[in-house]
């Protein structure tokens, strides 16, 4: 692979030509050597094989990071260990489906922000399949007599359909259907970052507004152009279709590099339960000082590693580290260490004594008898 690699500028490079190619090649096997070809589509075409070394090129950057490589490492080990097989698929399954299938994480923040954000995620991955199918090739409809139709899929014949069913209606509107579901849920997100006086004040609008702005595009473009053609009899529909491809390309351009790319690296989640979770919500690793369960051995391994690659250990000087400890413990030992105190109560809710050799409270609720003493003989001697 190295010597491969050395054909190549970078390791970015290499990947996004083989990326390239294989989407090459399944358009070739899906058109039937390009026979298939449609080429009023071939603006899709050049925006999807940009938007796919785009895609390429942040995966890798992103995947090169300390943190994200000592997790994916973590995890092809996890999974070529047959011990933990039957732990990995459950974990796998049940994240995906809670995380992803669900997207249950932005429903704990509001219904209203969870119909939004599920909306928008799944009409743009059901946009995204039908348009890359369409593009690349992968499925096209043959006509097999005057009322039927087969849709073909990767060459491979599959179901029949009646050509005015409604079966063949849904398949038919299908970008319809999904760019209506697009189009409410960034209206409904566009509501809430123009009213909510909390998100007005945090947002920012290159980031946050103006991918919303683009989805708004080309959602209202492609359901003009249906509305053209179904309604108007292909009034301005050559226009009218330029521009929808034009927004189009634009959006896929503008998808990898944007706030829009943390949709393919979603997935990536399903592999934080299975590494780090020995069983579900439930930790294992007790800390050095109070013994509180509060990790994993697996979690805190990779958390050395990760900021030891960075020069960042935080290593303490009696050989242990920081991350041996509870958030609790962390704190104490902070604010400990912040009062230049040298050394550590063996009773961590005991009153603690500076240098300047004032007492205060500490993390217990009461001072030590020998504050008290010493007060009482100062107002003594003070009578």
């Amino acid at each position: 692979m190295q010597k491969l690699e050395r054909s190549f500028y970078s390791k970015a490079s290499m990947y996004s030509f083989f990326v390239v190619m294989i989407l090459i090649l399944s358009m070739w096997l899906g058109t039937g050597q390009f026979v298939h070809v449609d080429m009023m589509l071939f603006g899709y075409l050049i925006g999807s094989l940009v938007f796919a070394i785009g895609i390429t090129l942040r995966m890798v950057s992103w995947s090169l990071r300390p943190a994200t490589h000592q997790m994916l490492k973590r995890s092809f080990s996890n999974l070529r260990n047959r011990e933990r097989k039957k732990r990995n698929i459950s974990s796998i399954i049940k994240t995906a489906i809670d995380n992803i299938i669900l997207q249950k994480f932005i429903f704990k923040r509001g219904i209203y922000r969870g119909v939004t954000h599920w909306l928008i995620a799944w009409g743009c991955i059901g946009s995204f399949a039908i348009t890359f199918g369409l593009t690349f090739g992968w499925m096209h409809f043959s006509l097999i007599d005057p009322e039927t139709y087969q849709i073909i899929v990767m060459g491979v014949p599959t179901i029949t359909m009646a050509a005015h069913g409604l079966f063949a209606e849904m398949v038919y509107n299908g970008l319809n259907i999904t760019a209506m579901m697009v189009l409410i849920g960034v209206l409904m997100a566009l509501i809430r970052r123009t009213t909510s006086p909390d998100v007005k004040v945090t947002q920012r609008t290159e980031f946050d507004l103006v991918p919303l702005y683009i989805l708004l595009t080309v959602t209202v473009t492609g359901l003009v152009l249906t509305l053209s053609y179904a309604v108007l009899d292909g009034w301005m529909h050559n226009y009218l279709s330029l521009i929808h491809q034009i927004t189009v390309v634009l959006f896929l351009v503008y998808f990898p590099f944007g706030k829009l790319f943390h949709l393919p690296i979603r997935p990536m989640t399903t592999a934080v339960p299975m590494n780090y979770q020995e069983h579900l919500q439930v930790d294992t690793r007790a800390c050095k000082r109070c013994e509180t369960l509060y990790s994993n051995d697996d979690q805190i391994a990779d958390v050395k590693e990760i900021l030891g690659a960075q020069s960042f250990d935080l290593q303490l000087s009696d050989g242990t580290y920081l991350s041996d400890y509870c958030p609790a413990c962390r704190r104490r030992m902070r604010v400990m260490k912040q009062m230049n105190l040298e050394s550590q109560h063996k009773n961590p809710y005991a009153p603690i004594q500076t240098m300047t050799d004032v007492q205060v409270p500490g993390f217990g609720k009461h001072r030590a008898d020998s504050y008290y003493e010493k007060k009482d003989k100062g107002d003594k001697n003070h009578e």
